[in-house]
């Protein structure tokens, strides 16, 4: 009889912890959408601070391939 319940006590740990594993693995999904929406926000950032400088540097590119 002790036998029976060690096998289940271990079988009720073992998906317990599988269990837990699954919901960690849910928590990835924000963490992407997160660094997903910093990086669209440094882009922003940067294009705002550099917007200028950018349509210059487009600008002279073009004007020397017309040349």
């Amino acid at each position: 009889m002790n036998h029976l319940l060690e096998v289940l006590l271990r079988t009720h740990l073992a998906l317990s912890r599988a269990r837990r594993e699954e919901r960690d693995e849910r928590g990835d999904v924000p963490g992407w959408v997160l660094v997903t929406v910093m990086t669209a926000g440094l882009v922003m950032a940067i294009w705002g601070v550099a917007d200028e400088q950018l349509k210059q540097m487009l600008k002279d590119a073009l004007d020397m391939v017309k040349s």
